[in-house]
């Protein structure tokens, strides 16, 4: 449980905080593909991820797919819904990837945070700062062009993957997170490349003009 105790969530508490949180934990390793959770389900457990990735993703009215989010090695998953009334998962989670997981326990959670305030604290302060992306990504997709919203994203990952970008999601799942037509997408990244402000295919790209595309992205965008 190193991983765990590095956490910035779990650190610099005493030993017999991990006894009270990790009760009833285990280790699991789950094939790529294979489903962690169903929106739906009791939510009896949250998760830490030691190896591999995962992905958070729900299906729309008419059964189309659409990812959220995606969670990598030693993030914390579902910790939020720990704390819902109604103890579901919102959310289905899927590995993205032969994945090992920290399995963590609800009740001990609970537990831990009644008997360690400093611990709901820290849980507080990330689903606030969760919650304030959330409405940030809102205010993007309703008042802004497919432009903006394309370029932002791009923008997004070259801050954690530099200049040459993988993007975790297919095209059409892009398009979906993305509030745009699938068409519209590929319309824009044609374009871009004829205009020498991005080059590749597929999830693979370039990002050729950083100042243009970051201008484009700047429409909304908060300083804090």
């Amino acid at each position: 449980m190193t991983l765990l105790r590095k956490h910035s969530l779990f650190s610099q508490y005493p030993p017999e905080f991990y006894e009270v949180l990790l009760h009833n934990s285990f280790l699991a390793k789950v094939a790529a593909g294979k489903v962690i959770c169903t929106e739906g389900d009791e939510a009896s457990q949250y998760f830490l991820v030691a190896e591999g990735s995962l992905e958070m993703f729900r299906y729309s009215m008419e059964g189309e797919e659409r990812v959220f989010s995606i969670f990598e090695k030693g993030q914390v998953v579902a910790h939020a819904a720990m704390f819902m009334p109604h103890g579901k998962y919102p959310m289905n989670a899927r590995a993205r990837e032969d994945v090992i997981l920290y399995c963590l326990d609800r009740q001990s959670l609970h537990k831990a945070c009644h008997q360690y305030p400093a611990l709901a604290i820290r849980l507080l302060s990330i689903v606030s700062m969760n919650m304030y992306e959330q409405i940030n990504q809102v205010h993007l997709l309703t008042s802004s062009s497919a432009t903006e919203r394309l370029a932002y994203y791009f923008i997004q990952l070259r801050k954690e993957q530099g200049d040459r970008i993988i993007i975790p999601v297919t095209q059409k799942q892009l398009a979906a997170q993305l509030g745009i037509r699938a068409e519209t997408l590929n319309r824009l990244l044609s374009e871009w490349q004829q205009k020498q402000y991005i080059q590749g295919k597929r999830k693979e790209w370039e990002i050729l003009d950083v100042e243009v595309l970051s201008s484009f992205a700047n429409t909304g965008v908060r300083s804090f």
